[in-house]
Formats: C-alpha cells, sequence, structure tokens
C-alpha cells in the first residue's frame, strides 16, 4: 500500500484508506515565512502535526520546503488551495485523489450550480440536504421548513454577562506543546520569522481524541442553547453557546460528515431542539461547504476582484491587531479577541470586523489575507468566499444577494456593548457618533449607484436620501480616515 502524504489540514482518519497505512507528514518551515501567520495559529498546526506524529505508521519529515520532504512514491488527496494542488500536480511520483473532508463531491456541486446566473448558499444547502438525506423526512424538510433562522436571532439575555451553558472541555497542554512553543521563539529570534496576537495556551484540540471530546460535549450540553442566541454577542462570554469545532474540522481531526450526524441524532433523540440543529448543520452541510467550493468553481482571480473599488490599505493599528488603539467598545473588544485567541464567532465577524472595513472601503484581498492569518480556523479556502464575497461585496453579487453592511443599531440590538461604549448608536454626526452608524451612511452614499439597482437595498437608500446632514457626515467620515474609531 501506498504511503499516503497528509497535509496539516488532512490529519483524520478519513483520509486514509486503511487505518495501517502508511503516512508521511511535512512541516514546512517555508509556509511561515511567507505570512505573518496569529502565533496561536502556528501553535496549533504544528502541535496538531507533532501529535499526529506520534501514531503507528506515521513518518514527519521536518524540512525548508515540501517538495524536500518527498522521496518516495505517494499518494495525496486532493489539497485545499490552488498553490497546493499546482505543487502536488509538479512532483513526480505523486499520485493525487479526489477531495476529501467535505460532504457534496465536486461533481455534484458544478452539477448543481452550471447554469446558475446567481449562486446562493441557500439554494445549495437544500440540493445537500436532498441528495444526503439530512434532516429530511421522506422527501420533506424536517418539521415542514427549510429554513429555522427566524427562530435563532434572540439578541442575548437581558442582563446577563454570560449564557448559561457549561464550558467546554479544557485543552491541557503536553510535551509536545511546550516543544512547538520553545521552537516558535527560536524561529522568531534566530530566523526573523514574524508572527501577530499574543500567545497563550492552546485553547482547540490538535488530536482525534480532543476534537471528539468537544464534539460530544458540544452535543450533549451546548448545542440544546446554540439556535437561539446564534448571532449573539456579550462583551464577557465569546464563545456563547457555539461548538467552537471549525479548528478541529478544518485542520480534518473531525469528519463533517460524522459532526452533522451526531448533531442529527440530538434532534432525532429529542435532546436538542430543530432550529438549533438545524442551524448547526446549515452552517458545516451548507456553509462551509459552499465556500470550499465556490473556491475552486470561481475563475482564480476571483479573489482579487473587487467591484466596489475599495482601495485603502489596511491601517496600522488593525493589522497589528492593537485593541487598545480602539475606543468603540465592540470593535476593540473583538479584535482583542483575535489578538488574544486567534477566534471570535461568525458574527463579530461579518457584522463587526468585515462591516466596519467594508465601510471603510479596505481592499477585499488584504482584508481576505489578515482573516486567513489571523484566524486559527483560517484558510484560503474559507476566507476567499467568506471575506471577498460576503463580507465585502467585492464581486458585485456573485453569491450575496446584498452587502452585509449595518449601523450601530445592529450591535446594539444584538449586543451589550454599546452600553459601555462612548459612543452613542442612535448618533449619526457629531463626537458622540458611532463610527458604525456613520460608516454606514458613508458607504451607502458612495456606493448608491452601483446599489441602486439591488431592491434589497431600496428602503436603506431611500432613508439615505432623506437625511439632512449627509454633507456632515460624510465630510467627518473623511477627516476620520484611517484612524482607530
Amino acid at each position: 500500500m501506498r504511503t499516503r502524504w497528509l497535509f496539516a489540514d488532512q490529519l483524520g482518519p478519513h483520509f486514509l484508506d486503511d487505518p495501517a497505512q502508511p503516512v508521511l507528514l511535512i512541516e514546512s518551515k517555508a509556509v511561515f515565512r511567507r505570512r505573518a501567520f496569529h502565533r496561536q495559529k502556528a501553535h496549533l498546526v504544528l502541535s496538531a502535526l507533532r501529535h499526529r506524529a506520534r501514531d503507528d505508521n506515521v513518518r514527519l519529515v521536518r524540512a525548508e520546503t515540501y517538495a524536500e520532504g518527498i522521496d518516495r512514491p505517494l499518494t495525496v488527496c486532493h489539497p485545499t488551495s490552488r498553490a497546493a494542488r499546482g505543487l502536488v500536480r509538479r512532483l513526480p511520483d505523486v499520485e493525487m485523489l479526489p477531495p476529501r473532508g467535505f460532504v457534496t463531491a465536486p461533481p455534484d456541486f458544478t452539477a448543481w450550480a452550471g447554469g446558475r446566473d446567481h449562486l446562493r448558499m441557500e439554494d445549495f444547502y437544500r440540493h445537500a440536504r436532498r441528495l444526503h438525506g439530512v434532516l429530511m423526512d421522506g422527501g420533506e424538510p424536517a418539521g415542514g421548513r427549510w429554513n429555522l433562522d427566524t427562530d435563532n436571532r434572540q439578541p442575548p439575555p437581558r442582563g446577563a454577562e454570560r449564557l448559561d451553558v457549561p464550558a467546554p472541555p479544557e485543552i491541557v497542554e503536553d510535551e509536545i506543546d511546550d516543544e512547538v512553543r520553545a521552537e516558535l521563539d527560536r524561529w522568531q529570534h534566530d530566523d526573523g520569522i514574524e508572527f501577530v496576537g499574543n500567545d497563550g495556551p492552546r485553547l482547540f484540540p490538535a488530536t482525534r481524541q480532543e476534537a471528539l471530546a468537544r464534539l460530544h460535549h458540544f452535543v450533549e450540553h451546548r448545542l440544546p442553547m446554540f439556535g437561539p442566541y446564534e448571532d449573539a454577542m456579550l462583551a464577557g462570554d465569546p464563545w456563547m453557546a457555539h461548538s467552537m469545532l471549525s479548528p478541529a474540522i478544518n485542520l480534518g481531526l473531525l469528519d463533517p460528515a460524522e459532526v452533522i450526524e451526531e448533531a442529527e441524532h440530538a434532534y432525532r433523540s429529542g435532546a436538542a431542539p430543530l432550529a438549533g440543529v438545524e442551524g448547526f448543520i446549515r452552517q458545516i452541510l451548507g456553509w462551509r461547504d459552499f465556500v470550499w467550493h465556490l473556491y475552486w468553481y470561481f475563475e482564480p482571480r476571483y479573489r482579487a476582484v473587487n467591484e466596489l473599488r475599495a482601495r485603502t490599505e489596511l491601517p496600522q493599528w488593525f493589522a497589528d491587531l492593537n485593541a487598545d488603539a480602539v475606543e468603540a467598545r465592540c470593535l476593540s473588544d473583538v479584535l482583542a479577541g483575535v489578538r488574544d485567541r486567534g477566534w471570535v464567532h461568525h458574527i463579530p465577524r461579518l457584522m463587526v470586523l468585515g462591516n466596519y472595513a467594508m465601510q471603510r472601503g479596505w481592499r477585499p484581498g488584504a482584508v481576505s489575507d489578515w482573516f486567513h492569518r489571523c484566524f486559527v480556523d483560517g484558510y484560503e479556502w474559507v476566507m476567499t468566499a467568506n471575506v471577498v464575497g460576503m463580507s465585502q461585496y467585492a464581486d458585485g453579487g456573485r453569491m450575496s444577494s446584498k452587502p452585509y453592511a449595518a449601523g450601530g443599531a445592529y450591535v446594539h440590538r444584538m449586543s451589550d456593548y454599546c452600553g459601555g461604549c462612548r459612543y452613542d448608536p442612535k448618533v449619526r454626526a457629531g463626537d458622540d457618533a458611532c463610527p458604525y452608524t456613520a460608516g454606514y451612511w458613508s458607504f451607502l452614499a458612495r456606493h448608491e449607484a452601483e446599489l441602486a439597482g439591488n431592491h434589497r437595498m431600496a428602503q436603506p437608500l431611500r432613508g439615505l436620501r432623506r437625511l439632512t446632514d449627509l454633507d456632515a457626515l460624510l465630510e467627518q467620515e473623511k477627516a476620520r480616515g484611517s484612524r482607530a474609531p
């Protein structure tokens, strides 16, 4: 049986043909020279590789490049980036197999997508539910509805500082984690390899055993509370009832199919409500697979599209994760979460970080690269469509029906941030003007012509035309420029 080369995001048993198959792992130092990754992300990836290397029939090669580690005929599952796929194709004696680690196969996606002018996740998700028989009662969706999002949009409980859910199983570091941390210190000191963010205790699974423990705990203890507060934010509770499984799934430690199966079993057994289970499965069977397929289905230049002509480079305070420079409480807290944990959940990503970047006209490719480097679950395939298409609306609507732009009213409704902030979400001009509220109207004014034909933007644009202080607001936002709010 040929040795299977596993990339660092292919570490689970579903990437092998047989449990006894010989495995090659290659730890490439050049990967960390090319980009300034978050220190905790680098630690997690190396820790996961080295923990996997303790298993039987596994050989770990530490090399400057992947090519230097190849010394025998190999098979490898389709990689998750174009650069890695190009490398595999250039290497002699390496056979590339179809991709694993996703639910819907590429031929099934392209058959669904072919001929469609606009690709929408909701349409793909319903197709995937039928195709794989997930949350289906015969030919109909469980409960009679495909989408239960309206049940999953509650603001946080009034007066609560944290959700009343048990914390996930704690990660206990070992000698491998100590070794990796010391090696990263040497890389920084001796080789000049740079990182961003703060080091810290490892917060996410680096082994399959840790990942399975997190999965089982989430389904039993946290999934029942996940749905209602899926979109809510609390300053004192970064985890809420989220699973925090994306790093483990994206490292390949968990098969998304087994995650979906366990969540559906919780609904079928009465252990978790349908709305929350449907919302969770939508994130994996729907959104995760959707953005993976779009990465390959869209043309390679898609990641450089910029239909809104947003050309401002990231300001230094944002690039450096300098949360202390920011007075806006929501942005400061979320940026600190990235700095200190390399992770925040999907609403802070979209409606605090991405929303602010789009309002300010930051270059979409730079924003996508920042998300790729700074999040422990960030990969090029994850962030290209997520950030360029959805968060920044830089593709002009090829995958999203409207920009995810919102003012301070949204943050106020869905979080407890505004109560302790020096800015007022109801104010758009003046010293107390919320940068999100002012930024929202400034964004609409800049792009009124491009958005005029979008029926979902008709009401906001009518509101824009009724503003009596628009000139003052635009001058204010021009003066703000790229300085920290």
